[in-house]
């Protein structure tokens, strides 16, 4: 089943500095730009490795050296720095594809590009962080999140650790306790108390490079799916010049680029994983069909056509949401209205839901075939990698937290309103 998320088209809009403001906006891609073939070569490599990725509990290597080979890493740092201009949308397409041959790599991807969105939209007023755009784009880095504060780092807004300020210098020590592929990123963004004395969730975005942060690990990564993100915990020790915290709050980021890009790439990894799932569930019936006398259909069919039914709703809705953001993105204050948020938010809840729901379907249809871990029609690893959705950013969490917002949601009067 072939799903391609529609992208939106670019929206000029400029900052007071001549920057582009949002990802995606005022700027024309780079010539030869085909991001099809080229991802194409990157989910060839990925789907060769997957299997054992999953069962070695190993980064995916060779998925991210064809990565960097055809460019992906920096696809959407802006042409005048070296990038290809690449929206979010691109982003997002890239991580359904990546996800339907190897969901680690593909979430992988998908954090990464979150990071490069906070730097592209939130960096431009500041040097050093342009700097570093272009290093992005002309080695190809690859960037790590640190988000996690210690044993209940779940919530984004509060952090532990702060940044400690000596003159110019900067430094801090934060227990990282989840930090997905940390030993093998080039450079981590992490958050941090602006101060010793600020509070909790008074929080900025620091910048570190590979050579200015040492990773001390503290727990090992062996769990059910997901295995080659290797999201191992450390103790995260990083030294700079203050120019490496991003000037915006942290506030601003997470509700304008963090949580939005991430929901939507997050989205599109589990959407790509339930695809998959489907397909291997519709090839299975399909050589039952064929072995099957009289032309009866097959056991497990209406488990296929509630999956594929599934499957379409959860693309619309991923699609709509895609739209939503790139058309927010360009008018100022409504990316982080209440209504936009809350909708990102359920795209969360309702995409990690449904594709597990869509991806048990997808077993049921195949049967024994779909529950094996060998053969062509197995989903078990697909069924383990998606059932971690749930638990990124806990539903409960968010549920919870946007449940005063409910109160204020907007209810519509009609079905044409």
């Amino acid at each position: 089943m072939e799903i391609t998320l529609n992208r939106a088209e670019d929206a000029a809009r400029q900052n007071g500095n001549g920057h582009e403001a949002a990802i995606g906006a005022g700027r024309t891609r780079s010539v030869g730009f085909d991001l099809s073939s080229r991802i194409n070569s990157v989910v060839a490599v990925a789907r060769v490795n997957a299997d054992a990725v999953d069962r070695e509990a190993r980064f995916p290597e060779e998925a991210f050296a064809a990565a960097r080979e055809h460019r992906l890493l920096g696809m959407m740092v802006p042409i005048a720095f070296g990038g290809e201009g690449a929206s979010v949308s691109d982003a997002v397409d890239v991580c359904y594809t990546l996800a339907r041959a190897c969901a680690s790599t593909a979430m992988i991807f998908a954090m990464h590009q979150i990071m490069v969105a906070i730097l592209v939209r939130h960096g431009q007023s500041s040097p050093w962080h342009l700097e570093l755009q272009r290093r992005l784009a002309e080695e190809q880095l690859l960037f790590a999140s640190s988000t996690t504060d210690g044993e209940g780092g779940g919530d984004l807004r509060a952090s532990s650790c702060a940044v400690e300020t000596d003159g110019s210098r900067i430094s801090l020590t934060k227990s990282a306790t989840v930090m997905s592929y940390g030993a093998y990123a080039d450079a981590v963004l992490t958050t941090a108390r602006r101060a010793i004395d600020a509070a909790p969730s008074d929080q900025v975005i620091v910048a570190f490079t590979k050579d200015r942060c040492e990773l001390e690990p503290i727990r090992a990564w062996d769990t059910l799916g997901m295995r080659g993100t290797c999201s191992a915990g450390f103790t995260l020790k990083g030294r700079g010049v203050v120019e490496q915290v991003l000037p915006e709050h942290f506030q601003n980021i997470q509700s304008r680029t963090m949580m939005p890009v991430a929901h939507l790439t997050w989205s599109a990894v589990w959407c790509g994983i339930a695809a998959e799932a489907v397909e291997r569930a519709r090839r299975c019936l399909r050589a039952a069909s064929r072995r099957t006398p009289g032309g009866q259909p097959p056991t497990g069919v209406s488990h296929l056509t509630r999956a594929i039914m599934s499957l379409a709703v959860l693309t619309s809705a991923l699609k709509s949401a895609l739209q939503n953001f790139e058309s927010s993105s360009a008018a100022d204050g409504e990316v982080d209205s209440l209504d936009s948020q809350n909708a990102m938010n359920l795209l969360k809840v309702t995409a990690s839901e449904m594709a597990t729901s869509i991806v048990v379907g997808a077993m049921q249809a195949g049967g024994l075939y779909g529950y094996r871990n060998d053969g062509e029609f197995s989903v078990s690893r697909h069924l383990r990698d998606v059932l971690s959705s749930s638990i990124m950013i806990n539903n409960d969490r968010i549920l919870a937290n946007s449940g005063a917002a409910s109160f204020l949601a907007n209810i519509p009067a009609s079905l044409r309103s």
